[in-house]
């Protein structure tokens, strides 16, 4: 084993389409990893010495006994860190893989540089970074589908829920179509298996995974509202109409189902009525439910987001749960995808410079 330091890029991610029904068994959503990277550097150390650059922390000593990585800090902010580092030390352990001290650091480019959050899947891409480093030190070349089930189960149990489709961008790369492996199945799963090993050898039965190619006479546009939103409480509000009123929750999975098709459709066979027609669609089912769940997904500036491409001949949605953070939009040629981020601007939107990443976690020696 080479003392060398590797580094590990990972991408992040923006939803396309399938919003709030991925949390459902068996309902598709297309998710994007986009060229926004979290990089995890490991080396070879003398002893065990973890940095978080963005949370400023720096050279934390840690252990790892009993299936259980601790690190000296009380910031609450390493519990993702820690327990990635837990279930991949866990998982070589098991493999027969000794554990050589090593020294591993983060740092993100997925916030803006004034802290703001873009939604662009921090916590799951920080957890992909720190399983593919741990693995790319102790094991050649891992696989795409080991760093995506080993980031996916510490995700879930840092985390409690989430669908697990933006760790699947972060670990696989490019465009995909995505079913999840339901984080509830996912936690009694962890909490009953024998072990880290007889867990990734299960079934996942709920779960799914397909590479989608972009029709290239389709331009991919990216705005910030300038408000970060909180996904735990939206999908809370939401998942709460499939009690209150399950018949509105029902006809809005229908809803997107279709909408998710006709986007998947017109992607496979190039066809780009088709593919903006989806994604209008999946807008006017999220501001459905949203409506009737009391709680507003599409804010007047994602509207305004929205509006101007339908104006421009395409067609655009929020991103993820909705409430602020980004939306997106599909346009037709390069000039009116010029266009629309000219009116944005000129709207209060802030145009990012962001377009797809066709790889997944992976060193950078690679690129």
């Amino acid at each position: 084993m080479s003392n060398r330091p590797i580094t590990i890029r990972v991408p992040g991610k923006l939803m396309i389409a399938g919003e709030f029904a991925v949390l459902e068994p068996n309902h598709h959503l297309a998710v994007m990893a986009v060229d926004r990277f979290v990089y995890a550097t490991i080396h070879g150390s003398d002893s065990n010495k973890l940095t978080l650059h963005d949370f400023s922390l720096y050279e934390l000593g840690w252990s790892y006994e009993t299936d259980q990585v601790e690190v000296a800090s009380d910031d609450n902010r390493v519990g993702f860190v820690r327990d990635a580092m837990s279930i991949s030390c866990t998982y070589l352990r098991e493999k027969k893989v000794e554990l050589a001290p090593f020294s591993l650091s983060i740092r993100s480019e997925l916030d803006d540089e004034s802290g703001i959050k873009y939604g662009l899947g921090s916590s799951a891409a920080v957890v992909t970074s720190v399983v593919s480093a741990i693995l790319h030190r102790f094991l050649d070349n891992p696989s795409s589908e080991l760093i995506f089930k080993l980031a996916a189960i510490s995700h879930v149990k840092t985390q409690g829920n989430g669908s697990g489709a933006d760790v699947a961008a972060s670990s696989f790369g490019g465009l995909l179509q995505y079913a999840s492996f339901q984080a509830e199945w996912l936690r009694n799963a962890y909490v009953e298996s024998e072990s880290i090993s007889a867990l990734l050898e299960m079934d996942w039965v709920y779960y799914s995974l397909q590479k989608i190619e972009m029709p290239k006479n389709v331009y991919f546009c990216v705005g910030w509202t300038g408000k970060p939103a909180s996904t735990s409480k939206l999908v809370d509000k939401i998942l709460q109409l499939k009690t209150d009123h399950p018949d509105a929750f029902q006809s809005f999975l229908e809803n997107s189902d279709r909408a998710v098709s006709d986007f998947l459709k017109g992607m496979d066979e190039d066809n780009v009525a088709l593919l903006l027609k989806g994604v209008k669609q999946n807008r006017e089912a999220l501001a459905t439910v949203g409506g009737n769940a009391d709680t507003l997904i599409e804010t007047p500036l994602l509207t305004k987001l929205c509006d101007l491409a339908e104006s421009l001949g395409g067609a655009g949605k929020p991103s993820g749960a909705g409430g602020g953070d980004c939306g997106i939009a599909f346009m037709p040629s390069k000039e009116k995808a010029l266009e629309l981020m000219k009116a944005w601007e000129e709207a209060g939107i802030k145009p990012l410079t962001i377009q797809p990443s066709r790889q997944g976690a992976s060193p950078m020696e690679q690129y």
